[in-house]
């Protein structure tokens, strides 16, 4: 993939400011108002995605007029606050033609940097087409490595000097989600477009537009002279230093006094992402900004602090400047070192070809930004082709001593994806035997599971909770699901087979992740949970939104790290609460098969250091959202009432018998719980929906754990649910072995509710 990119010299957004410099649009009185709110909706929405937000004051009006019973006031009111934000005002007549006037917003565009504009619309021929926009003065189609998404690609001729002196412009509509690609046909409404300035100085570009061949107006009035400024930007270096002064990589948003985001969203190269307000830069790197204020939000994961620093950039003044970051925990100096295991470099929100997506340059820089100290970035179906040329069954060659790197696999836009997604770990060959292509595959998932185990790989249920959805929030609870999604659905059968080591949890409602695990574990069964965020699907915002900790003795390893998660050495976490060093009677978790051996029935000792950490003050927004709403893990869904503090609860069979609060004040506590063990059982500690660590197996008597006739009912039923579900994607020539292994899961659990006694 042929790419040119120059971290030094990022791509700089200046959104524009409300400024009026001539008369008002026309205004269109005739409109119906709920079509129009609707769109003027989606409008504010995409100029907050495109960090080119509309100020607070414009908002509140806004939110005023559409609140107002006078429908003549609203829809005037509406114009009065988006007009001024347009550089042209487009008037499409009865017959469809064009024509075209300079908008009141300041004509003032930013060198190498991307402004984005609104243009008004006023359609009294209800046009349906596209609205394009042209102009003599862009730059030629590949000029910067991308496509010009306005214009067809030019065929090749002579370019001369003049050329290149009148083509300093590029030019774009935003026709993407929330909008919609095609104007409406209402009689009003507001498109984005983004312009890009090569040079510095007065610039003259005529801007033109239609809707089609012949829609230009007589005397040609579909297009506009405009003179533009293009302010000077000037670079800024960054030193980047973590808490010990040494050179890192960190997170960055910049904001000026607007609220706008730099460099431009829209138009970011790998490595920096569109879909992110932030970038990534690691010590003495670039980023090019204009002239102004500006507030700088930087961290580096969530055992950071989120810091922010004030910084003024003077014109034509290159500055270097210092941002040091300040930690809360450092759980990789306590051996317990964290990862994602669900990171895509391609597909989901990756860019315009999702079948190829970004290098493992790219990707490295996000989970050093994030200080993941393993990160798998998982092949999977879209991408496979092009991306499986990065597996090497070895860490990465960018990794580093304190963050790792590994390509490996999800099963996932394969034939058995209907059976629940697969994520693969450690594989030493990423090929199923006797396959060329994607269709060649098994169509379900037990195949594949003991494959890769035959290899030595570790095997895990991606987003497990997706086809596993509840009506209640109980937990656990004994609600059958539909078993009709791509989460871990078809565990309930694999599970019988020893075929899975893990379930993944935090990217999915945390009711529905672990109601399945907590019925299994109450049958006898040791599967354990990881922390994923299947970036950038389910998750976008950053790698590292879910983490597993894994406790290891020696230096960082990834097949070390790999086999903690499969033995049940770890917890999960939103990385905000920590549960470490979980032990019953002084076993740890993840040791000595983690079973505590007893004689007879008994009280045992639940130790294990804790810390949490919440803002003093409450965000209530995320505390009061449905469990089933993002975020689904989050420390501050935990916070009690409007206090600081938050429960650390003791799990025995699903059922929490025993809870302390703790202050998340970022402190590390020792906590300790005397805990009745009436009979074999599992032993967990949780802060919901937070963290969760694996369990400790408390065996009585040298019984089996079967601590739940319910449990064991659940999942039998569940297997003929799954069934239903899965077997009519199930090909011919595989059907009669995938009946033998769920009827083997049936009888399994016929067996466990024999064997079971109590509710």
């Amino acid at each position: 993939m042929k790419r040119t990119m120059l971290l030094g010299l990022s791509f700089v957004l200046i959104v524009l400011s409300p400024v009026t410099v001539g008369s008002d649009t026309p205004k269109v009185e005739q409109v119906e108002l709920q079509p129009l709110v609707a769109q003027v909706k989606r409008l504010v929405e995409a100029m907050d995605y495109l960090g080119a937000p509309l100020s607070v004051t414009d908002k509140q009006a806004l939110e005023k007029a559409i609140n107002d019973t006078d429908a003549s006031r609203t829809r005037r009111a509406i114009q009065d606050v988006l007009d001024k934000y347009c550089l042209t005002d487009i008037h499409i007549n009865p017959e469809s033609r064009v024509k075209v006037a300079q908008g009141p917003a300041k004509a003032e565009l930013v060198e190498k940097g991307w402004r984005t504009f609104l243009v008004k619309v006023r359609n009294e021929a209800g046009v349906t087409a596209q609205l394009r926009a042209e102009s003599p003065n862009a730059l030629p189609v590949y000029s910067r490595g991308e496509r010009n998404s306005s214009q067809s690609p030019r065929p090749q001729q002579t370019i001369t000097q003049n050329d290149v002196n009148n083509r300093w412009l590029e030019i774009a509509m935003y026709n993407k989600p929330p909008l919609n690609p095609q104007l409406s046909g209402l009689e009003l409404e507001y498109r984005i477009i983004q312009l890009y300035s090569r040079d510095t100085g007065k610039r003259e570009a005529k801007l033109s537009f239609n809707v089609g061949q012949g829609t230009q107006d007589i005397g040609f009035r579909n297009d506009t002279d405009i003179l533009f400024a293009c302010l000077p930007s000037t670079d800024v270096t960054l030193r980047v230093l973590d808490e010990q002064r040494k050179p890192t990589t960190a997170s960055f948003i910049v904001r000026d006094e607007q609220g706008h985001v730099y460099p431009a969203q829209p138009k970011r190269l790998a490595p920096d992402f569109h879909f992110h307000p932030q970038v990534y830069r690691t010590d003495g790197e670039k980023i090019r900004l204009p002239a102004g204020d500006y507030k700088v939000e930087f961290t580096r994961g969530p055992e950071y602090l989120v810091k922010t620093q004030t910084i003024k950039i003077v014109a034509g003044k290159p500055q270097t400047l210092t941002f040091r970051l300040e930690r809360w925990i450092n759980l990789a100096k306590l051996g317990w070192y964290s990862g994602d295991h669900h990171i895509h470099a391609a597909g989901c929100m990756h860019y315009e070809t999702p079948s190829q997506g970004v290098l493992p340059d790219d990707m490295i820089r996000h989970i050093l930004g994030e200080d993941l100290n393993v990160g798998s970035v998982l092949t999977w179906g879209p991408c496979y082709y092009y991306q499986k040329q990065f597996f090497e069954a070895k860490d990465n060659k960018l990794s580093t001593g304190e963050n790792l790197m590994r390509y490996d696999v999800e099963i996932s836009g394969f034939p058995s994806s209907h059976s629940g997604h697969l994520v693969l770990l450690r594989l030493k060959d990423q090929d199923y035997p006797g396959t060329k292509v994607l269709e060649d595959w098994p169509t379900w998932d037990l195949p594949i599971l003991k494959w890769a185990k035959a290899q030595g790989a570790v095997t895990g249920f991606a987003h497990s909770g997706w086809g596993l959805q509840l009506k209640t929030d109980e937990l656990p609870n004994y609600e059958v699901p539909k078993f009709d999604g791509i989460g871990a659905n078809e565990y309930i059968v694999d599970v019988t087979h020893n075929a899975v080591d893990f379930i993944s949890t935090v990217d999915t409602p945390s009711i529905w992740e672990l109601n399945i695990w907590y019925h299994t574990l109450n049958c006898g069964y040791r599967t354990r949970i990881s922390g994923e965020t299947d970036f950038p699907c389910i998750y976008g915002e950053r790698v590292g939104l879910g983490r597993s900790y894994v406790k290891l003795d020696g230096k960082l390893n990834y097949d070390t790290w790999v086999e903690g998660v499969r033995t049940g050495r770890s917890y999960v976490s939103d990385g905000k609460s920590h549960l470490v060093e979980f032990s019953v009677n002084g076993l740890m978790a993840g040791t000595q098969a983690s079973e505590v051996k007893l004689q007879k029935a008994e009280t045992v000792r639940v130790t294990a250091k804790v810390s949490a950490r919440l803002n003093v003050e409450p965000n209530e927004e995320v505390r009061q959202r449905r469990y089933d709403t993002k975020p689904y893990w989050d420390l501050e869904r935990a916070r009690i009432e409007k206090s600081r503090e938050v429960p650390v609860e003791v799990i025995v069979n699903g059922q929490a018998v025993a809870r302390k609060n703790i202050v998340a004040d970022g402190s590390m506590r020792e906590i300790a719980f005397d805990v009745p063990i009436a009979r074999s059982s599992w032993v967990a500690l949780r802060i919901l929906p937070s963290s969760h660590t694996n369990p400790i197996f408390v065996i009585v008597d040298g019984k089996p754990i079967r601590s739940s006739r319910q449990s064991a009912e659940w999942c039998l039923k569940s297997v003929d649910q799954c069934w239903s579900q899965k077997s009519p994607r199930i090909s011919a020539k595989e059907r009669a072995e995938a009946e033998a292994a769920y009827e083997h899961a049936r009888q399994v659990y016929r067996r466990i509710l024999g064997e079971s006694e109590v509710n």
